[in-house]
């Protein structure tokens, strides 16, 4: 079902952001804007894309899933971003959390491990006309160091503890939000780097697939929930 098919997702767009975000304490303006104004429902399977805009994960195939739509407002707005920052995201998954950042950042370096959701990924921002990104296929765990340092960075997928690669990525003042656990118990946490220092706020209880990679997970493990 192309966009042009799906002819209500505007107002079931604007109950989500309501219902969902609104209610829930989602408060920045840009976000929220952000949030109705990108089609969810392109981010999904065919089939599924009648569910785009309940309050749900969905799946986008590799085992992997689309956050539900509070989670990605709630992440996007800890990052506290004004539009000028240059973003790295690990987990590209369908990009839609993808799409969001483009709103409200300069720039966003994006890196997925799987070739098909790379792919897809890619297509669906293309449909959409977005051009502030670059998309890479790797080890998200490593970050893309040859781009750091990044104003804010954001994980989609749970780690251990904090790698430290990707901490060292963060660019001074900077903050990362990304969920730390495992199978059984997750919690977001904010990171901001001051100098040496590295400040860490515990935020909500989540539940996100692992991050597999060097500084992650090996691939034995898994995972549900998702971006």
């Amino acid at each position: 079902m192309a966009q042009r098919e799906f002819h209500d997702w505007q107002p079931l767009c604007e109950r989500m952001v309501h219902d969902q975000l609104e209610a829930r304490g989602i408060t920045d303006p840009h976000v929220l804007k952000a949030m109705r104004e990108t089609p969810r429902h392109l981010f999904v399977p065919h089939e599924l894309q009648p569910l785009a805009y309940r309050d749900s994960p969905l799946p986008i195939g590799n085992e992997q899933t689309i956050s539900q739509p509070f989670i990605v407002a709630y992440m996007t707005q800890c990052l506290g971003l004004t539009g000028t920052e240059t973003v790295l995201e690990i987990g590209t998954g369908s990009g839609y959390q993808t799409a969001i950042l483009c709103k409200l950042a300069r720039h966003v370096y994006t890196i997925e491990r799987h070739n098909l959701l790379a792919e897809r990924a890619a297509a669906n921002l293309a449909q959409l006309g977005i051009e502030n990104v670059d998309l890479h296929v790797g080890d998200g765990s490593q970050g893309l160091p040859d781009m750091a340092p990044y104003d804010a960075i954001i994980v989609t997928a749970a780690a251990p503890a904090l790698p430290i690669a990707l901490r060292a990525q963060l660019s001074e003042g900077a903050c990362m939000v990304l969920p730390v656990g495992d199978n059984s118990v997750q919690y977001l946490e904010r990171i901001r780097r001051c100098g040496n220092t590295w400040n860490v706020e515990q935020l909500i209880s989540v539940m996100f697939v692992l991050l597999i990679g060097r500084y992650g997970f090996s691939q034995r493990a898994t995972g549900a929930a998702g971006r």
